[in-house]
């Protein structure tokens, strides 16, 4: 026997063993059938011991009994054997058992919005299923990890994970090196990293690799892959695709935070009493909250918006879209545009906010909001042209500051166009960013219309739209940031 495993297993027995110790017990365990062999072993000695000391213990004390001399010495000892042996081979069986179910994996250090998980609670072997929100778990070793809703998991060992459905993130320090996701498509086992695991209710799994090095291994497949920072791919049909990168589709432990501060000061009914106030606005063109259930054309993925249990588009690949048709045939001299975006930082030159499909000279003032190669919003109206002077380096306007965080985020976007002034203005995060003035400007053109993809790859969305408004007006700047603060989801 291991004496080192020898030596921790007492001190568990007597309860004198450290935090540090424990720790190397639950390696040995978790790495080496044999030592947990070894480990139930010890625990059935020390049971019979105790059991044997409580029995000698209790003969003692008991009065002697008078008995035939003959039956006595042959029958008691004999059914003592048999009765130690069958209580011998009875926790042999269930100790291995009681121990893997009783050890604790896994404690809930914060949620955002989960009803089946409190903060400090246990999880051991049994099945989670979590319908909306988000939640921080800390296991044994210290890996942090965030799983998103909905999803069902559980945990088989302090090192092991399985996702049946959903989304995690994790973060794992030297100490939990080997911490393995398993999934219905496929492994990923962390070499000290941060990566992410996306299991969709249909269709294959996907590892990001945020930080360090991820070994994947597709189900049914011997080959091993080695991901890095950067690397990602989708696991199906027992091999490994490579994909783009989407760090943005995660929620990791840094963002948790915000979003669980958002919920406690009530954000989600301010941002309900906005949009309902919106909704009365003589002037609104449309408001897609997409919590209404109904079906929306196109191809894409319904996943989490920024409330527990809420709804929205996610668009992964190329030719994912929602088709739509807002503002009839009227020419619109005022506009404004608003979105909850989390998007990706990805290499296609144009990611689609709202392409309307009648962009020719026929039909001036046709609207395409975007976010260009250089993560910057834009603006492009057919027909308009920039003001003498302008400080653009092409033909449209665009905001000055980027839209992409360096990390997941929700952001709010708006542009608002005035054909009248000839002014597009852009914000961010409800903060005016910059204001260009055009020579010509046509009233807006609506119409048919998609988010996504808009028939050409440079058009590729990636990422998460929530709440897309449309205005007949023009908002303030006072107007704007109010819509962004009632609908922080951080605080």
């Amino acid at each position: 026997m291991n004496e080192e495993l020898e030596s921790l297993t007492h001190r568990y027995l007597d309860g004198s063993i450290s935090a540090e110790e424990m720790a190397r017990l639950n390696r040995f365990l978790d790495e080496s059938a044999e030592a947990r062999r070894e480990f139930v072993e010890l625990l059935n000695l020390d049971s019979a011991v105790a059991a044997s000391a409580a029995g000698w213990e209790r003969k003692q004390m008991e009065p002697p009994v008078k008995r035939s001399p003959a039956p006595t010495l042959i029958a008691f000892p004999t059914a003592m054997r048999w009765l130690a042996a069958a209580a011998c081979v009875a926790l042999l069986a269930s100790a291995g058992w009681w121990w893997q179910t009783q050890r604790v994996f896994a404690s809930v250090v914060k949620d955002a919005g989960v009803e089946e998980l409190s903060n400090g609670a246990k999880l051991r072997t049994e099945t989670h299923s979590l319908k909306g929100g988000s939640v921080e778990l800390v296991t044994a070793l210290g890996a942090r990890i965030v799983i998103e809703a909905p999803a069902v998991f559980r945990f088989e060992s302090a090192q092991r994970l399985r996702m049946m459905s959903g989304r995690l993130s994790a973060e794992v320090p030297p100490a939990a090196k080997g911490f393995t996701v398993v999934t219905p498509s496929g492994d990923a086992v962390d070499l000290g990293t941060r990566f992410g695991v996306d299991v969709p209710v249909s269709g294959a799994a996907e590892i990001h690799v945020f930080q360090g090095e991820v070994i994947a291994k597709a189900s049914g497949n011997t080959n091993r892959q080695s991901l890095r920072g950067g690397d990602a791919v989708t696991m199906g049909g027992g091999a490994s695709t490579a994909r783009e990168l989407r760090s943005s589709a995660f929620i990791q432990a840094d963002e948790m935070n915000g979003l669980s501060a958002g919920l406690a000061a009530g954000q989600r009914a301010r941002s309900e009493a906005a949009l309902g106030a919106l909704k009365y606005d003589p002037t609104l063109i449309e408001l897609l909250d997409f919590e209404s259930g109904e079906a929306q054309p196109g191809v894409f993925r319904t996943v989490q918006g920024r409330w527990p249990g809420s709804r929205a588009p996610e668009f992964v690949n190329v030719g994912d879209h929602l088709k739509l048709d807002v503002g009839g045939d009227r020419a619109w001299r005022q506009l404004t545009l608003a979105a909850w975006v989390r998007l990706d930082r990805l290499g296609a030159p144009y990611q689609s906010l709202l392409h309307t499909d009648g962009w020719s000279k026929s039909n001036a003032g046709q609207v395409h909001w975007m976010v260009t190669r250089h993560t910057t919003m834009r603006l492009a109206l057919f027909g308009n042209t920039l003001a003498p002077g302008s400080e653009e380096n092409e033909q449209f306007p665009d905001s000055r500051t980027s839209v992409l965080p360096e990390q997941g985020r929700w952001v709010h976007l708006a542009t608002v166009y005035d054909s009248a002034a000839k002014t597009v203005r852009f914000y961010l995060n409800g903060q005016f960013d910059k204001e260009t003035h055009q020579a010509i400007a046509h009233p807006a053109r609506l119409g048919p219309a998609q988010i996504g993809n808009w028939d050409r790859q440079d058009r590729k969305l990636s990422g998460r739209v929530d709440e897309l408004l449309l205005l007949g007006r023009a908002m303030s700047d006072d107007e704007v940031r109010a819509l962004f603060e009632a609908g922080n989801p951080y605080r």
